[in-house]
C-alpha cells in the first residue's frame, strides 16, 4: 500500500449567539500508516475563528497561541489525568477510523484518465512535443510510456514526478519529443493497479473538435460578410439615378 496521508476530523461546536462568540474544538488524526508510531492525534481549540491552543500527541501536551489560549494550555497541562486521556485517544479514536479508511478507501484503486496534447517548447529546443497528462489515479504507483508503431519509445522521453493533488489523487505528465511523420501511430500507454490491461490513448494529429468549430464559425462569418457586402453594392447601384444595371 502506498504511503498516504489522512486527516479525520470530529467537530464539536458550542455557539453563543447573544454576544456572537463561537467556540469549537476539532479532533483529527494524521497518519502515514496504521502503525501507532505513524499516527498523530491533534486537538485544536478555536475561539472566534482563531486557533487559541492545540494538543499534539507527539508533544504530549497543550500549546497556546493566544493570550487566552496560553492560560488554558497551562490549566490543562497541570491536569495529568486529562493529558493521559488525550494521549490514549490516539489509539482509541484514531486507530478505529484509520482502519475504516484503509478498509473502505485506501484499499480501492481509482482509474486514471488521460489527455494527450501537443506543445511547442521554448526556442532552441525540439520543434514539437507531445504531452501525456494522467489525472486522478490512486494508488501512487503508475507507469506511463510511449508507443510508436507498436514499439516502446526510449529516447526523447521525460516525465514529471507523481504529483499529489491534496485529495488522495495523483497526476503525472510525460513528454515525448515529436517530429511528425506520415502514417505513423503514436500512443500513450498507462499501466496502473486499477486497470486490468494497459490503457492505450492514440494521438490524433487532426484539430480537436473545438478548433474545427472555431474554423467553421469563422468561415461562415466570412461568407456571410461577403454576401452582405455584395448585396449592398447591388442595392447601391440599383438606387443610382439613370442606372440601367438593375433592369431586366
Amino acid at each position: 500500500m502506498a504511503s498516504s496521508f489522512l486527516s479525520v476530523s470530529l467537530l464539536f461546536i458550542s455557539l453563543y449567539t447573544a454576544d456572537a462568540y463561537i467556540y469549537f474544538v476539532t479532533n483529527r488524526c494524521e497518519f502515514n500508516s496504521s502503525d501507532l508510531k505513524d499516527i498523530e492525534f491533534i486537538q485544536s481549540i478555536y475561539y472566534n475563528k482563531v486557533e487559541s491552543s492545540r494538543f499534539s500527541s507527539s508533544l504530549g501536551k497543550f500549546v497556546g497561541y493566544t493570550e487566552f489560549g496560553v492560560r488554558r494550555a497551562e490549566h490543562w497541562n497541570s491536569n495529568p489525568s486529562y493529558l493521559a486521556l488525550l494521549r490514549a485517544t490516539k489509539e482509541v479514536y484514531c486507530k478505529f477510523y484509520i482502519h475504516v479508511a484503509y478498509d473502505y478507501f485506501l484499499s480501492k484503486p481509482v482509474k486514471p484518465y488521460v489527455i494527450l496534447s501537443s506543445t511547442t517548447p521554448p526556442a532552441g529546443k525540439h520543434p514539437s512535443m507531445l504531452v501525456c497528462s494522467v489525472y486522478n489515479f490512486y494508488p501512487k504507483q503508475i507507469r506511463v510510456s510511449w508507443i510508436r508503431d507498436g514499439q516502446e519509445v526510449s529516447s526523447g522521453v521525460s516525465s514529471t514526478d507523481k504529483l499529489a493533488d491534496g485529495d488522495w489523487y495523483y497526476q503525472i505528465h510525460s513528454h515525448l519529443e515529436y517530429t511528425p511523420r506520415s502514417g505513423e501511430k503514436i500512443s500513450c500507454m498507462v499501466e496502473h493497479a486499477s486497470l486490468r490491461e494497459p490503457l492505450m490513448t492514440l494521438w490524433d494529429p487532426s484539430l480537436p473538435e473545438s478548433e474545427r468549430n472555431k474554423i467553421a464559425i469563422g468561415a461562415s462569418g466570412l461568407i456571410l460578410g461577403l454576401v452582405l457586402f455584395l448585396a449592398g453594392i447591388i442595392y447601391y447601384k440599383c438606387k443610382t439615378p439613370r442606372s440601367e444595371q438593375c433592369s431586366l
